[in-house]
């Protein structure tokens, strides 16, 4: 009887789950339908109509999906097809997936898994190739697309090892890894195989409101193919990309793109400067006041810290990119035409270099005047008790002499209430004379010189 009815229950659940099976595979072909109906048709807001079906049959789906329980949806992932179950998988609630994960087959547990990469592979990384004159991205979402394209510039940000092998294995290059690109000797940046790969390390300015750093990017030019690699995301790069895509005969090979990164590079780190220049001239009003608080100075020096921070970053940037220019050129790598442009980036480099020193000087400037008027204030604070110590003295010898016994013999037969308060209108007296005698032999000073007197104040 127990055999029975166990038999029985397994044949009922058995039964179940081909019957949610079945009307999950039913919204499915619905969904299907309805999509390549109106792809077929020729109506008036196709987008919108296209949309709402799509909405309204996730939502139908989703409601049925959130009814069943986590085993026998496993049940239907295993027996839908691989499309269909990245669509039912996409549909299942996020706190319900590891439960459902565990009870399904290494094999499907292991597709899903790796399906789900290739929405953050397009952001990791970047093909690019060269159609009608105009650099163009090509997405990218397996090996099988990156074997496929015959690109110009590949460009990886923070790229898995997937990736790094997935470049060795289609162009034969050794990709370096982001993490591992620190500050290396002159000999070891720029250098070429034997196989004629050329490798570069040259650092880029990030400059951020809340980050301000320089970093590091390795290029490697392979058989007409430029690779970048990097662990953050960078400006220049991103104006490279709306330029090349956006001017036709911008960039004809991969090292017009390399040339036109580092001019691009040059360009930012000029706006930067400007920058730097705007922030000191609001520095500069404030620092040429007639007064200033040891607070309001202590915040002064920190922006010029912070700007001279950044002022010697551009420095080094801009030196790094000479370097890499004339490694280039030395190489014999370039063109005419290429030589021309890289002769034109260095003489920007060199108006940028007397723009930094000019900057490094005017932050020179300001410091020390910032700090001038901290020993001022500091000066000031000292001359107060200097005054007060000044005045203190000679009562500081009547109070010791009042305190001895000698006082009381002196006093005797006096009531000490009238004697001690003579004695204390004496010491206020003597106090108020030694004041006023400082104060003017003080103004006589200042009669005598005013313009001292002036920038002492």
């Amino acid at each position: 009887m127990y055999h029975t009815t166990k038999k029985a229950k397994k044949t009922n659940d058995h039964d179940v789950i081909q019957d949610y099976l079945a009307n999950v595979r039913n919204l499915l072909a619905r969904h299907k339908l309805v999509e390549d109906l109106v792809h077929r048709q020729d109506m008036l807001h196709h987008d919108r109509v296209e949309t709402l079906v799509h909405k309204q049959n996730r939502v139908e789906l989703q409601q049925l999906l959130d009814k069943i329980e986590s085993q026998p949806v496993a049940h239907i992932l295993e027996d839908l097809p691989s499309d269909d179950r990245q669509i039912v998988w996409q549909l299942i609630r996020d706190e319900r997936k590891e439960e459902i994960r565990q009870e399904l087959s290494d094999f499907v547990r292991a597709q899903l898994v790796i399906e789900a990469k290739p929405r953050s592979r397009s952001m990791m990384i970047r093909v690019f190739d060269l159609h009608e004159g105009l650099l163009r991205q090509v997405p990218i979402e397996s090996r099988e697309d990156l074997a496929k394209v015959n690109p110009v510039w590949i460009d990886l940000v923070r790229p898995e090892d997937e990736q790094l092998a997935w470049a060795k294995d289609i162009f034969g290059v050794e990709l370096p890894n982001p993490k591992e690109l620190t500050d290396l000797e002159t000999s070891a940046r720029f250098y070429v195989e034997d196989n004629g790969e050329v490798h570069l390390h040259s650092d880029f300015l990030l400059d951020r409101k809340d980050e301000t750093r320089n970093v590091a990017v390795a290029f490697i030019l392979s058989k007409n193919t430029l690779f970048s690699v990097r662990d953050k995301e960078l400006p220049v790069f991103r104006l490279q990309r709306l330029r090349a895509r956006a001017e036709s005969g911008y960039v004809t090979e991969a090292l017009d793109v390399l040339l036109d990164l580092y001019a691009a590079e040059v360009e930012y780190s000029a706006n930067a400067l400007e920058d730097v220049y705007t922030e000191l001239e609001g520095v500069g009003r404030q620092v040429f006041r007639s007064h200033m608080t040891d607070d309001e100075a202590a915040k002064i020096l920190a922006a010029i810290a912070e700007e001279e921070d950044l002022n010697g970053r551009i420095r080094r940037n801009v030196l790094d990119t000479r370097r890499a220019l004339s490694f280039l050129m030395r190489g014999k790598f370039l063109s005419e035409a290429q030589h021309a442009d890289v002769r034109e980036i260095l003489r920007d480099i060199e108006s940028l270099d007397g723009h930094t020193s000019f900057l490094f000087n005017k932050i020179n400037f300001q410091m020390d005047a910032t700090v001038g008027f901290i020993n001022v204030n500091q000066n000031k604070d000292i001359k107060r008790l200097t005054i007060i110590s000044v005045v203190f003295m000679p009562l500081n010898v009547l109070a010791g002499i009042g305190g001895m016994s000698e006082f009381t013999m002196m006093t005797e037969g006096v009531p000490w209430p009238v004697a001690y308060s003579s004695f204390a209108v004496g010491l206020i007296t003597i106090g108020w004379i030694t004041f006023a005698g400082l104060r003017f032999f003080e103004n006589r000073k200042i009669k005598k010189n005013p313009a001292a007197s002036r920038r002492e104040s």
